[in-house]
Order: structure tokens, then sequence, then C-alpha cells
């Protein structure tokens, strides 16, 4: 094999992530919705736009040279137009036009206006990244001692709206055991806090979260910032069978009376942060609230409603299945319930093995079913209810069951209508008051061409056409989607094969599966800004073929399909589909060398990197496994008690197979890992060692789950591992730079 240089490795790495989407810009518009979601705001590069889609416009949103010239002067700073050094951005409205935008720059805050040329100081104060201001701007709520205070945005007046916060038994917070505590401790920022602002910016919902008697962990720091005897960090972390796990209730609160309204029912038990945020205000002014409440096995899931004034609740809908009942398709979406002003409730289930929405009447009592079919919807964009129609996404209308398109119907179940019907993966949003949708079609070759549509699915305006001539000047190449047949003979299953750099059909190339088992998502997703690409780029730059993989098990199609995982967790992904559809490429693609196959993945990733090669030994030769969950009967309560259901927990146990290794296993996991601790690591390495296994470990001191600061040091020796391997050479001396954070929208 060629020994790869300094120069194979550079170009690696300028397809990670974050330089990869540099170098496509324009290729994730994000809007912000302004005035109720007339008009929009969003960055392409280094440029800003606004959008009119009633007047079918899209302009600049100021004279950028104007005003960093103005800005210059004003602060003494040397600013470019190309690089304005602005955060924390707002285009006040003024006479229904956005003539002015504030931000903050140089430790200032600022206001400039087209109208005037002026840039001048505003004296007010800024919400800072963990603080919430009101709809109006007149208040800004925040976090301190495990109370909810609020403060005037003029600074004239800051208060506390609860008094009784007690350790472990406080207000806005998550888990410790879901907060990323030392992620937000990396970037010197407290514990996350969630609050939501009535509609009239009079009143806060918030829940209240007891840890109290939960089982205590604790994470040494090896080497603490200054020096010094390493310091130890103790958190509340609740396994799966404990008796004792996190419950939380919901609390109103009242700026002008102070007033302090609870949840009058039990609190809820809470194994996953998606709890929090799954309530919402209703009506102009919010004269409810509702929620979502799973019980703590994940088998029933309801529709609550709280009075926000006696914090009574009632029980809307209810619904109980035999294995997980979701209100998305994928953890971690946007939740497919909306309450009508009618009182009636549209609502998504998996109840005849799709997921498709159903309409209950004003009594909760008569559900009627809106879609049907063997496909699902997969978002709910705009619900209009003057004329009774809803917009979403939906997969499974394509030969790519994973494909979404744009659709609408009657909320009666009449008037089905695909409002798009390209090859194109179609990632759209809407406003919240609906009126049109920003649509954002690609493939894993074409960039997301963006683009406004009104509800018959016609262009209003063209936005963003990417290009990937940079990517491509790199030696970028796009991946192939695959459809092969995973290992029961007769289920389709689909994924993404990258081919190496400087591609000759005429050798043989190594293979690397880079895998996330789910079961709580899919890995290769149809479109051009998967969550998980670049990675897989990487390893194609270095003279690897990559394959992602969705086997059984996974989210995003039937219920079917995903309940295989349900009761054997350690299946999840179904690694045998993955070595089945590696097998089936291989006589495929001669060119494919399936004697020489790796895998690598993160979290998930790293516990099916490592059953890869304990299950699979004659076939996965090379494995780095970063940050797994190798035993989940230790792990966080969710994975195994939603997931797995009554199944044996020891099935889902790396270390019970340690004594199966026979290829080449690097162990890479942060001291500080508050999420899957390095224990998990630990516990095999100790297994392994037991079973007089060789393989090699990394443990990076100070690094939480997402190797946030030490990222780009375990992505070059998860490199040089495979090429050593792997590609059989000596990997070159060269050093990747810390990894820059990822692209601000655009």
């Amino acid at each position: 094999m060629t020994r790869l240089t300094d120069a194979d490795y550079a170009r690696a790495e300028q397809m990670l992530a974050p330089h990869r989407a540099r170098h496509v810009p324009g290729s994730t518009v994000t809007p912000q919705w302004l005035n109720g979601g007339t008009r929009f705001w969003y960055r392409v590069g280094t440029r800003y736009v606004v959008a009119d889609p009633a007047a079918g416009t899209r302009r600049e949103a100021f004279d950028h040279a104007r005003l960093a010239a103005a800005l210059s002067l004003a602060s003494g700073h040397a600013v470019e137009a190309a690089d304005l050094p602005f955060a924390a951005i707002e285009f006040p409205d003024r006479d229904g036009t956005q003539d002015a935008v504030r931000f903050s720059a140089f430790g200032s805050r600022w206001e400039w206006s087209d109208h005037t040329g002026t840039c001048t100081r505003v004296d007010e104060a800024q919400p800072g990244p963990l603080e919430f201001p009101s709809p109006d701007g007149t208040w800004i709520a925040f976090r301190r001692d495990g109370n909810v205070w609020v403060r005037s945005r003029d600074g004239g007046e800051e208060f506390a709206l609860t008094d009784d916060a007690q350790p472990h038994h406080d207000y806005g917070c998550l888990p410790d055991a879901m907060s990323a505590r030392m992620a937000m401790r990396s970037f010197g920022l407290e514990p996350p806090f969630q609050a939501v602002w009535s509609p009239d910016s009079t009143r806060l919902l918030v829940h209240r979260l007891d840890q109290r008697g939960l089982a205590e962990q604790v994470l040494v720091e090896s080497s603490p910032p200054g020096g010094g005897r390493p310091v130890e960090h103790r958190f509340r972390y609740p396994i799966p069978g404990d008796e004792a796990q996190a419950t939380m209730s919901w609390t109103v609160l009242d700026v002008a009376t102070r007033r302090v309204v609870r949840q009058q029912d039990e609190p809820a038990t809470i194994v996953h942060p998606s709890a929090v945020v799954y309530a919402w205000w209703s009506g102009e002014k919010g004269d409810a609230v509702h929620f979502l409440r799973q019980s703590r096995d994940a088998r029933t899931l309801e529709l609550r409603r709280l009075d926000p004034d006696t914090g009574e609740t009632a029980t809307l809908v209810s619904e109980t299945g035999k294995t997980r009942v979701d209100p998305t398709a994928q953890l971690g979406e946007p939740p497919m319930v909306h309450v009508l002003g009618s009182g009636e409730i549209l609502w998504w289930s998996q109840r005849d093995g799709w997921g498709h929405l159903y309409l209950y009447s004003a009594d909760a009592r008569t559900p009627t079913q809106v879609t049907s079919g063997q496909w699902l919807v997969r978002k709910v964009l705009w619900v209009d209810q003057a004329d009774r129609q809803v917009w979403f996404l939906a997969s499974g209308l394509d030969d790519d069951p994973y494909v979404r398109r744009l659709c609408r119907i009657g909320l009666d179940g009449t008037g089905f209508t695909q409002l798009t019907d390209d090859d194109h993966d179609h990632d759209a949003v809407s406003p919240p008051e609906g009126g049109y949708l920003v649509d954002r079609p690609s493939t894993p070759a074409v960039p997301p061409r963006t683009r406004v549509l009104g509800g018959d699915g016609q262009v209003l305006i063209e936005l963003e056409a990417p290009h990937t001539a940079r990517l491509e000047a790199l030696g970028w190449a796009p991946p192939e989607r695959f459809r092969a047949t995973a290992a029961d003979g007769r289920t389709p299953i689909y994924g993404l094969l990258w081919r190496p750099h400087g591609f000759d059909p005429e050798r043989r190339y190594p293979v690397i599966d880079h895998i996330y088992p789910g079961p709580q998502i899919h890995r290769a997703d149809p479109s051009f800004n998967a969550p998980l690409n670049g990675g897989p780029e990487a390893l194609a730059a270095l003279g690897f073929a990559v394959v992602a993989v969705d086997g059984r098990g996974t989210a995003g199609r039937s219920k079917a399909f995903h309940e295989l995982s349900y009761g054997d967790l350690g299946y999840a992904g179904a690694l045998d589909d993955h070595v089945t559809a590696i097998r089936e490429l291989g006589h495929r693609y001669p060119w494919l060398d399936t004697d020489r196959v790796g895998i690598t993945g993160h979290s998930a990733g790293g516990f099916a990197t490592a059953r890869a090669l304990l299950a699979h030994p004659d076939f996965y030769k090379v494995g780095v496994a970063v940050a797994g969950n190798h035993d989940n009967r230790i792990n966080l309560t969710m994975w195994a008690e939603h997931y797995h259901g009554d199944g044996d927990l020891e099935e889902l146990s790396n270390p019970a197979l340690a004594a199966n290794l026979r290829g080449k296993l690097l162990l890479i996991h942060g001291e500080l890992d508050d999420n899957a601790h390095p224990y998990q690591t630990l516990r095999l390495v100790d297994a392994l060692i037991a079973a007089d296994a060789d393989f090699d470990m990394l443990i990076v001191p100070g690094a939480e789950h997402a190797f946030l600061r030490r990222g780009h040091y375990l992505v070059r020796r998860t490199w040089d591992y495979f090429v050593r391997h792997l590609h059989g050479t000596e990997p070159p001396a060269y050093r990747l730079a810390p990894l820059p954070p990822p692209a601000d929208p655009g």
C-alpha cells in the first residue's frame, strides 16, 4: 500500500463537519422569524439576508459595508464587511419594517439603522446564553441558586419568582444524568435552564425537578485547571431497575403578582430531558398549558391540560401500547401533537403499525384517522384551522423509505396531495402561524436549494442554490445511496457508500463501517447535511471505502421494523444486517476488500463497534470505539427501560463477550463523561484483561462525552489506528488543529 502523507491528512481534515460546512456556504438556511413569521432573516456565509414571502422579495438585511465602516468608527476597532463580529442579533420591528438591527460586539450592545446610517451604543441588559427574554422584550428570565429570577430589560428591576429551591430539588434544570454538565463547564457555562414564557409575557412555565434520594455517582478529574490535587465531581445518576428516579412537576409563575401556581397531581417520573420541552402555552394570551406525560416504561403517553390559574390538570388523550408509545418518529424531534382552537386534538400515533395523524373531537373520545397507508408522517409543519388543512413531511412514499416529501391533507382525511415528487429529501419548516413553507430539498450529492413555497407548493422566492465546487476541488465525491437485503433474506435496508478519494476501480480498498445503531434515530440520511456526515468523508480522503447502514431495529420506518430491537437492545441497528450488506456490496463492487473491514462509532456507536468485534470476530478486523456504553446494566435508565423493555439486561453487556476478541480494538473515553461514564469502558477493559485479550485504550483527561475541547486529538488517533492496522502503513506525523465550532446558520 502507498504510504499516506501530510497532504492526505490535510485534505481529510477539511472534510470534517465544521470545515465541510464552510466549503458549501448557503447549504444551511435557518430561518429566524420576524413579526410572528410574516418575514424572516438568515445568515449565508458572512452575509445577512431578510426574506418577505408576501412581497416575494429577498434582500440583504442591511448595507454591510456602511455598517462595518460605522461600527469601526464608533467602536475604535477595525471591522470588515465580510467578517462582521456579530452576536445576539435582533431586528426591531418599527411600523412593519426592519430598518434597524441590534447586535453585540466588542463588549457592548449596538444599533444600526440603514435609514440614518448611524451605529450607536444601546444601554440595555442583554440575555445571556442560558436566559430567556419575554416575547415583548420587557423581561429576562434566568436561574440563580436553583430558583427562577427575572430582571427588566432596562436593568431597573431584578427579583426572584421562587425562593424554595433546595439541593437536588430545584427549578428549570435538567436531570444530572443527561444535562451535559461537563460539556457546559468546558465553555464556562452553568447547567442548562429551561422555561417558557406565556404569549402575553406575563407568566413563566417552569418545571421543578426532584433528584433527592437518587443514587450518587462520582467522576474524578485527574488534571484540573491550575493543577493541584485531583478533583471529584458528584452527581445523581440512576440506572435501570433503581426504584428511585428523578421526578418533575410543572409550576406557573406570575411576574406582576409573583404568584406561584403548582401542578396539583403527582409528579411524573422523568428519565429523559425531552419531558421538560414537551409542554407549551395555548391561546393568544396563554389560557392553558398542555404537556405530554410518558410513563416510566414509555408504554403509556398522555396529553394533559394544566389550568395556569389553579394548577388543576386533566387528561385529554391517553394511549397505551405493548411497547414504547412515542409522539414522534425519532427521539428529539418536535412532538406531533396540536390542540386546535376548537378543542380538537391532532395526534400522531403508530397504532396501525405506521406513524399517522388522528383527529380527536373536543371531548377526546372519537378519534378519526386523518392519514393512512404504508408510510409515515415525519413532521407536522402547519395547521390551517380556518380551512381545516394540515401540511406535513412524509416518508415512505418514495422507493427510498427515508426520503421525505411535502404533503397536504384535509383534517377530515380527504384531499391528500403530494406537493413534491422529485427524488430529493425535503427538510422544511414553517413559521408558528403558518402561511408558507421554507423548503430545503437535497440529496447526498446535491446541497439544499432553499426556497419559500406557498400552500400549493408554488415557489414564492428562490433563496439559496449552493454548490460543491470547493469540496470537489479538495477531492470530495458524493456518497452513493444503496439498497441491500437484510440478514433475514427479505427486508430491504438502505445506506450510504463513500468511495475513496482518487478512486481507482482496479484497486482493492479496505472498508470502514461508520455506525450509529439507534434505536432512537436512523443513521444514513438521504440528505446532504446528515448529522453524522464529515467523519465518513474524512476517512474516504485517507483511502478507505466507508459505509453507513440502517439495519432493522432503527427508527424512521414502520413500527415492526423498529420493534426488532425491542427486548433485544444489543441487536439495535442489526449488526448481522451490516455484515450482510457489506458482503453484498463486496459482490457488487469487486474493489471493496471485505476481508479488511473496520468499524467505528461514538456513544451507542462505540457500544456497537466493540459489539461488532466481539460478536462477529471473523468479519470485523479493526475497531475504534469512542465513549461507548458497553454495559447498559449501569447505563442511563432510559435505554434499557424504554427500548429494551423486560428483556434480559445481561444481553446488553459487551464485557460478557470479551473472550471473543481477535481483532485490533482501540477504546477511547473521556474521564469526565457524565453521560456514558468512563467506567463503561473500564468494565470492558477488566473483562478483556480477564480473558487475556490484547487491546488498546486511550483515556482523555478532562474530556466529556462530546470531546468538545479534545476532539481533534481523538480524530487523529482514530485515523492513525485505521491507517496502521487496516491500511497497513505507518501514518504521517501530521497534527490536526483544534476543531472550530460548528458554522453559524448559513
